[in-house]
């Protein structure tokens, strides 16, 4: 089987941007189109991923976002404004693609461009894979490439595993939702 990869836009391409994170999980159970509504519902980032806050929309947008969505977030301690560039719901034999360019205003020290992509394809064997890379430029991405342990693939490594983690608790409780609701009641013939 063929793995896809992230779609990168001129100036963001890695190993030429000032910083890259590139994060990645495959996971038996679980499939795309489970994962896809947690990512692209991005009011509820928080609830699974303690970096995430403060998401708001532009022009009465969200909160599923979709192509051209203008929206915005706090996350290691930026305010991001991002507008989303792709977004493209996995489908029977199509991966799942979610991308934003995110900035955050200021002047050159302060500047910071990204570029953030999401990728969520189903793979042999009942299993998912969930790869989220990121490029960013500017003098604060250039100080985040140089920290060691590097912050964004600690951060980002929490945002798959939380990601993760709420799909999986959300389809047990739409599991037992399923089970109470076949189950026969008492009193009823």
């Amino acid at each position: 089987m063929r793995m896809h990869h992230i779609l990168w836009p001129q100036g963001y391409l890695p190993g030429i941007a000032d910083n890259f994170a590139s994060n990645e999980v495959i996971h038996a159970g679980l499939d795309a189109a489970a994962v896809w509504p947690l990512l692209a519902d991005a009011t509820r980032w928080p609830a699974y991923y303690a970096n995430a806050a403060d998401v708001a929309f532009d022009g009465g947008a969200g909160p599923l976002l979709a192509a051209g969505t203008r929206f915005r977030f706090s996350t290691f301690g930026f305010p991001v404004e991002a507008l989303v560039t792709e977004c493209v719901p996995p489908a029977p034999g199509r991966p799942g693609r979610l991308a934003w360019h995110g900035w955050v205003e200021g002047d050159a020290a302060a500047r910071l461009d990204v570029y953030h992509a999401w990728l969520l394809e189903d793979l042999d064997g009942g299993r998912v894979r969930v790869l989220t890379q990121e490029t960013q430029n500017g003098a604060p991405a250039r100080e985040l490439a140089r920290t060691r342990p590097n912050p964004m693939i600690n951060g980002h490594q929490d945002w798959l595993d939380g990601l993760v983690g709420a799909t999986r608790e959300n389809d047990a409780g739409r599991a037992l939702s399923d089970a109470l609701l076949a189950a026969p009641r008492a009193g009823s013939d």
